[in-house]
């Protein structure tokens, strides 16, 4: 039997004990494997690894066999065969030298100290943690799959607010760390410059553009018709209320070849941003004026702009085909207002168009192509790009993207940008039709997708080297954010202070005049109690297509001041509305308002139906208001307000006697309207007003009744047995009706 054992073995090792105890092949389980008596050949995924080893490289190496005798194998080996210590014996050569055995917490623990140390602190942002790595963000990305509670630090700029997490990916990247103070912000600002505008360029650097024109005046002038006569299509038909809302940039080729690049500017009032916007990043502007409206609240407005941004005007003078229309009342309106006209010595140049006709386009375009001329319009399209964000939408495909116009550089694919708090790299361009570009050239209005955050509507737009460096000025610029909101906290938190000061002055004093036995509080100390607003309140939501209509919500909404009714905006965003817009309403009982989005997922309105959460959706920005107006109202309590019945002239006064009293009696004709028994009287001797209830008796000759026509004579008893009539009283009669209230709010439309 033992023979046999030693010729040849076959043994699985199913379990590291009993069967088999390989000092430092222990890991190997289940495998199988043949020993002989000079060589061990191994079968499994360590063959290979195996083969390389000496045959006799195994000494003392215990084998249990399945009847419990020990078989021992000769061969030579340098590691103990006892699992508890596991330490390295002396080779030949180390006792020669005196070396001791080394144990494997020993070297561990010489591996500990060649560790590189660096220095964290709790709250450090992703980015800063791969700076003190000196490491890059997909190297910590990379290390989180393996770090538990770390799936929520996946964006650079979120900062790790569990030092665990820290912790544990500094030490799977083979390093150690310790926990220190975050450096000040000064000594990164010191390190760190922001992103700013290049250095005016040279004048041989620079080459022709086209001009930018923008369209402005007030609504319903006639800009989109002017704008699509010239473009030959047909924009304003899918306009809702046939009233421009958006800010839109259009890239014109007009007969002679010649490029123009247009905005479209709302003129609604509401719309005052977008507006503004669009006089500050335009060379020339176009003000529209109706021949038949003349000079409106919106055109003033549009002339003040643009003389603030120190842009030249022309102005056309838009459907002079009606018969209603004054060329000359309208010109002396603008004159009026400070635009001096050419016919009256001025530079304003003005053209008599029809939008809807066609006439006096052509006239139109010579004049803006006169005064791009003069201007010598040029730009540096080479170095980094500049430009500024016209209007930024959320698309459900195609992610975060933005309208701008480039005023200086050439943006191209895969360039890096920064706008306000947020950073882009370019996936891809598209123009005004929808089609991908490469390449965009000073004065193209481009369409960016690919930014991480979704930038403001009039955000700049700059052009940085790295994605690195974009990270660099959004932390600097978050920063500094944070900087200012701490100031503007701290303010607040003063007044706070102070008022607190003052009241806690005012229980001093008491209590030093109450004496010792105020400060004997026995039991429990009553809890405050918290102060609940009766007032009704409207809780809203607030989505809409682009940043720039949200703005101009917003704008609207601010001008709320009523008092009647609270008016509480908890959330508003640009894009579709979502599910988490659905469990936030839900907890508020609010209302959500659709401005402008298209149709929603199936899934978000069954959520919507579910939890009850009313969502309304709107088109036209007056009708959204009308609605809230509406729903404002329906909380407020009715009021009770007099509906006037009748009056009644006091011709003389009787003394009746009922029983043992005397009662006066007013002998009354009904000059208005009707007196009805039950109604409220209201006695008035001149203009004062003596006695305001009911009456206890109204009888015509000597039938009591309910009601008196006009002309027709009775006698009244009023409830107080001491009131006086006199001739020349009036009676008035009135009953109290349940009125519903009316907000006093007037959004400017």
């Amino acid at each position: 039997m033992t023979s046999k054992i030693w010729s040849r073995s076959l043994f699985t090792a199913s379990k590291i004990s009993p069967i088999c105890r390989l000092s430092r092949i222990l890991p190997i389980n289940r495998q199988i494997f043949i020993l002989h008596q000079e060589t061990i050949s191994y079968s499994g995924p360590r063959a290979k690894f195996l083969e390389n080893i000496h045959p006799n490289s195994f000494t003392r190496t215990n084998i249990l066999a399945s009847n419990r005798s020990v078989i021992f194998v000769k061969h030579s080996c340098n590691f103990s065969t006892t699992a508890t210590y596991l330490k390295q014996r002396r080779t030949h050569d180390d006792k020669k030298r005196g070396l001791g055995p080394v144990s494997l917490q020993a070297q561990k623990m010489q591996n500990k100290a060649d560790m590189k140390v660096i220095k964290v602190w709790r709250n450090m942002s992703v980015l800063q943690l791969a700076d003190a790595m000196n490491k890059d963000l997909d190297h910590i990305f990379e290390v989180m799959i393996y770090v538990d509670n770390s799936a929520d630090y996946d964006e650079p700029w979120k900062c790790i607010d569990n030092i665990k997490v820290i912790q544990e990916i500094v030490k799977k990247s083979g390093m150690r760390c310790i926990i220190a103070s975050e450096p000040t912000s000064q000594t990164t600002h010191k390190e760190i410059k922001d992103a700013e505008k290049r250095p005016p360029a040279k004048l041989h650097d620079c080459v022709p553009r086209h001009p930018v024109v923008t369209i402005m005046g007030h609504v319903d002038h006639g800009k989109t018709t002017l704008l699509d006569s010239l473009r030959h299509t047909r924009v304003v038909d899918g306009e809702f209320g046939g009233i421009t809302q958006h800010i839109g940039a259009f890239e014109v080729c007009l007969d002679n070849g010649e490029m123009i690049t247009f905005l479209d500017t709302p003129g609604h009032a509401a719309f005052t941003a977008m507006r503004s916007r669009g006089a500050h990043v335009t060379d020339i502007v176009v003000l529209v004026v109706a021949a038949d409206d003349g000079v409106m609240e919106q055109t003033k407005e549009s002339i003040r702009l643009a003389n603030e941004a120190k842009v030249p005007i022309i102005v056309a003078i838009n459907k002079v085909d009606k018969p209603d229309a004054d060329i000359e009342r309208t010109k002396s309106m603008l004159i009026a207002q400070g635009l001096v006209l050419e016919e009256a010595g001025g530079d304003v140049q003005s053209v008599a168009v029809s939008a809807l006709k066609g006439t006096g386009l052509q006239e139109l375009i010579e004049t803006i192509n006169t005064q791009a001329t003069l201007l010598d319009l040029k730009s540096d399209a080479k170095g980094l790009v500049e430009a500024t964000v016209i209007e930024s939408k959320t698309d459900p495909y195609r992610g975060k993207l933005s309208t701008a116009i480039i005023q200086r550089g050439t943006l191209r694919k895969g360039s890096y940008l920064v706008a306000g708090t947020a950073w882009a790299k370019v996936r891809s361009m598209f123009d005004d039709q929808g089609k991908p570009i490469q390449q965009a050239p000073p004065s193209t209005p481009v369409e960016i997708v690919g930014w991480k955050e979704l930038p403001s509507a009039g955000d700049e737009i700059l052009e940085v080297e790295t994605e690195r460096r974009a990270h660099e000025v959004i932390h600097l610029r978050q920063s500094r954010k944070e900087v200012e909101k701490l100031k503007e906290d701290y303010v607040v938190i003063q007044q706070k202070v102070e008022e607190h000061l003052k009241e806690y002055k005012v229980q001093l004093e008491e209590k030093k005049r109450m004496g010792k036995m105020r400060y004997k509080i026995r039991g429990i100390r009553p809890r405050a109690p918290e102060e609940k607003s009766s007032e009704p309140k409207l809780s809203i939501i607030i989505k809409g297509d682009v940043d720039g209509s949200v703005e101009a919500l917003l704008d609207v909404l601010d001008s709320y001041q009523s008092t009647n009714c609270i008016l509480d905006l908890i959330h508003y965003g640009v894009g579709p509305i979502t599910e988490s817009d659905i469990k936030l309403a839900e907890p508020f009982n609010a209302i959500v308002y659709a401005f402008n989005i298209g149709v929603m997922q199936p899934s978000v309105r069954q959520l919507a139906k579910t939890h009850k959460v009313p969502i309304k959706e709107h088109n036209i920005i007056y009708r959204l208001f009308d609605d809230i107006r509406a729903e404002l109202e329906k909380l407020l309590p009715p009021t009770e307000a007099e509906e006037f019945l009748g009056e009644a002239n006091v011709l003389q006064e009787f003394i009746v006697t009922e029983g043992k009293h005397k009662l006066p009696v007013a002998g009354c004709r009904c000059v208005k309207g009707i007196l009805k028994k039950n109604a409220f009287f209201r006695l008035v001797r001149g203009e004062d007003p003596i006695y305001e209830g009911r009456v206890a008796s109204m009888k015509h000759l000597k039938s009591e009744v309910d009601t008196v026509k006009k002309d027709v004579e009775c006698g009244i008893r009023l409830d107080s047995p001491t009131l006086q009539f006199r001739p020349g009283d009036k009676l008035v009669c009135y009953e109290m009706k349940q009125v519903p209230q009316t907000i006093d709010w007037d959004p400017g439309f």
